[in-house]
């Protein structure tokens, strides 16, 4: 059995030893340097711009600008394409922007001989702006009266949604009756969720140079064949002109599941004659240029009857945008849906949904995908319902839970196998919650203690809201190994390493067997739209299973060639056996017959597609204890353990690093990282590692990472999502641990020092100075 073994990651000794590729070590020297000029303004229109002393300064080559570049708008999310117009993301803009919607945007690009040079270059532009009123939050956005940042939303609301579901009480007419009604305990609140950024190792980096009439682009991205197409769309030619090559990936959490500045590059490298153009961007400019988590407010509603039943919620959620649309509305309706799916409404559910442009950096696919903001809000409020009706939070959740068998009213998502119970006891067990609990109960003194928890639910892919198809490719080696081809992406989660564990399980061979193709080449690699939506071991393992059966019968059939007395023939430790277990050939002897045979010479491969129509939903919990220094406004985590529900574990070692990055990104969401702005000018303050406070190593308590398995008959090996799943509920059960801890309920994120001063003074811990 190749799946369940925790085998060592086939890429972890070219990573530890620096053998391994990434992007900018890929890249020819000499080289053009690019570098991008960013307006000074927020919000209005470039009206001229001088570029004479820029385009004369010595080893410049070129200057160019948003005056320059083709009148195309295209989308830069990555999502699948789709032949229905609906279906389409937002195309809202340029190479370089005329109109400005960010402090920062890109408003021209130098190509120089040198980097120095380019920067230097940049200094020499002058710009001449029309301003207008810099809008930082929605409520200014869609005040009467404001600028429209995009003159298709005069409103600056890009999109909105209302979803209600059918009232199963006759007493009640719609959801507000119920929420209003004196039969049930009445809860009303408000949670918001900040702008954090992906810091993730490695900013975005691309070359790009010309070749026998095509764009050829080598890039750090989670989507390649996604980028190809967007290149094509921003550039107005055909998609096969385009080549993209992903090597190594620095990590990406989302960032990277965006096209960012790869089809800029890609025109660059034209408009100096083919020559290769590096575009490698600073982390200032990554924090200020990409994308990051979308800052969502949500006003809540509950009716809960005097058992702890839930009768019906209301969720109205406001997506701060930014100045572009990016993945659009799918982020605050996947957040909606989220919130509804969790726990489950006896009477009915009402949603409504708000996506609105503003001034700031346009954010965009992060880990969860939407989950953890309104996953800090659902749980928050599941505490405070409980405070309220003094019931014990963990009865009162289990109560609610989303049961076996449940299906989403709108989009039919299904709950084939659930373990969340469990993971909810196993994890109670762990951290001794009954005992802390009462341990921690009426404290007093400046330093206190206290524990919380929190569950999640977490869809697996995208269908049936999006194209779920991968594809991958089997080739028959000479020495009986075999090459494993996929268009999905290793981004530094494990994929390559469960992928060939389940190339291997598939056909019968041992991994290490089995070569994984480390990088993508849209020339060659199969068709897959990559890493996102904790998709890969779900969507592209099911193509790996189907081919990797497929692969496997083909070398059963050229078996039954050599030895057609032969019955029952299988594969077992290499070699092909028949039905008594007698080894009649090995692989290799087999695949040098197939390559060199007079009579049947044949290369043994294997290739196609799946087309997922499924989905699934994975769970879990988090159960954190900390201890706060109410003076100073500190917490300080003392344990956390997270517990999951996956389904069944591909490589255990693997799933349990991936929850640990997990937890640990999502301390630093919980308390201390956040995006902060100039309200004036809409300049990002804090973008860069020093300022922007990532938790470290002594920030960290020992990370524990417990499993509950179950076997999803939907998934290609029983399992499901767990790439994003980790990261959602870590917020809301530190948030919990310190309600537990003081009393305090802190409803907006992050919980940092001041903040926590501040609500300690309201809430009558601190003394009014």
């Amino acid at each position: 059995m190749e799946v369940g073994r925790s085998i060592p990651r086939v890429d972890g000794a070219d990573k530890v030893t620096g053998r391994a590729k990434y992007t900018d070590d890929l890249c020819p020297r000499p080289v053009l340097e690019a570098a991008v000029l960013h307006s000074t303004i927020a919000n209005g229109w470039v009206k001229a711009m001088d570029i004479s002393a820029a385009q004369a300064l010595p080893g410049v080559v070129k200057v160019l600008t948003c005056f320059d570049v083709p009148d195309i708008q295209y989308p830069t999310p990555g999502h699948p394409w789709s032949v229905e117009k609906a279906h389409q993301d937002v195309a809202d803009r340029k190479l370089l922007n005329r109109r400005v919607r960010i402090y920062g945007d890109d408003i021209a690009a130098v190509v120089a001989e040198d980097a120095i040079t380019a920067r230097r270059a940049l200094k020499l532009i002058r710009v001449e702006y029309e301003e207008y009123p810099v809008l930082l939050e929605p409520e200014q956005a869609m005040a009467e009266g404001a600028t429209p940042i995009h003159a298709e939303h005069p409103d600056n609301i890009l999109a909105k949604m209302d979803l209600r579901t059918s009232i199963s009480d006759d007493r009640f007419e719609t959801v507000e009756q119920v929420l209003d009604s004196p039969d049930f305990f009445q809860f009303r609140g408000r949670y918001e969720t900040q702008q954090v950024q992906h810091c993730h190792i490695e900013n975005p980096v691309s070359f790009a140079w010309m070749e026998a009439g095509r764009i050829h682009v080598v890039t750090s991205t989670q989507i390649p064949h996604i980028v190809r197409r967007v290149i094509g769309q921003a550039l107005g030619i055909g998609w096969g002109k385009i080549r993209v090559v992903k090597p190594y990936i620095g990590g990406g959490f989302g960032n990277k599941q965006e096209v960012l500045y790869e089809p800029l590059n890609a025109w660059l490298t034209t408009q100096v004659g083919g020559r290769c153009v590096r575009l490698d961007i600073s982390r200032e400019e990554t924090f200020q240029n990409t994308r990051s988590r979308h800052p969502i407010s949500f006003d809540v509603a509950a009716a809960v009857d005097r058992d702890g039943n839930l009768m019906a919620r209301s969720c109205t959620a406001i997506s701060n945008q930014g100045g572009y649309a990016s993945h659009g509305h799918s982020i605050v309706a996947n957040s909606v849906t989220g919130f509804r799916q969790l726990y489950l409404d006896r009477i009915g559910h009402h949603s409504t949904a708000y996506t609105v442009y503003t001034n700031r950096p346009a954010p965009g696919a992060m880990r969860g995908y939407g989950i953890p903001q309104c996953n800090f809000a659902v749980e928050c409020m599941m505490e405070d319902i409980a405070r309220a009706m003094e019931l014990d939070p963990i009865a009162f959740r289990l109560k609610n839970l989303m049961p076996l068998g449940y299906v989403d009213p709108f989009n039919g998502i299904t709950c084939h196998s659930t373990g969340l119970k469990e993971c909810i006891q196993k994890g109670a067990q762990a951290i001794g919650w009954e005992e802390l609990r009462a341990r921690y109960k009426d404290q007093t003194g400046p330093v206190r203690r206290g524990v919380g928890m929190a569950c999640f639910s977490y869809k697996t892919g995208v269908y049936p809201i999006s194209l779920e198809t991968a594809s991958a490719r089997l080739v028959l080696n000479q020495d009986g190994t075999v090459q494993l081809h996929l268009g999905a992406t290793e981004i530094g989660q494990g994929g390559d390493t469960v992928f060939s564990q389940m190339a291997a399980e598939a056909i019968g061979i041992p991994t290490e067997d089995v070569h994984i193709v480390s990088f993508q080449d849209t020339d060659t690699a199969p068709f897959d739209t990559g890493a996102y939506a904790s998709r890969q071991t779900y969507v592209t393992g099911k193509a790996i299973k189907k081919v990797g059966l497929e692969f496997r019968q083909k070398l059963l059939d050229y078996a039954a060639e050599l030895f057609p007395e032969a019955k029952d023939l299988t594969i077992s430790e290499r070699f092909v056996t028949n039905g008594a277990g007698e080894r009649l050939i090995s692989l290799e002897e087999l695949a040098t017959t197939a390559f060199y045979s007079l009579e049947h010479s044949v290369h043994i491969t294997a290739e196609g597609t799946n087309h997922c129509k499924e989905n699934t939903f994975a769970f879990g919990c988090c159960f954190a204890e900390v201890e706060v220094d109410i003076p100073l406004g500190k917490v300080k985590v003392l344990r956390m353990i997270n517990v999951h529900d996956s389904g069944r574990l591909i490589n255990p070692a693997l799933a349990a690093a991936q929850v640990h990055g997990g937890m640990s990104m999502g301390i630093g969401y919980a308390l201390t990282e956040e995006m902060k702005f100039d309200p004036k000018t809409g300049r990002l303050l804090n973008g860069n590692l020093l300022d922007y406070k990532m938790p470290t190593s002594m920030d960290h308590p020992d990370l524990t990472a417990l499993f509950v398995e179950t076997d999803d008959p939907s998934g290609p090996f029983g399992n499901k999502a767990l790439g994003e799943p980790p990261v959602i509920p870590v917020a809301p059960a530190i948030r919990n641990a310190v309600l537990n801890a003081t009393g305090v309920a802190v409803n907006t994120l992050p919980l940092s020092p001041q903040k926590l001063v501040e609500e300690f003074t309201k809430g009558g811990l601190i003394g009014h100075v």
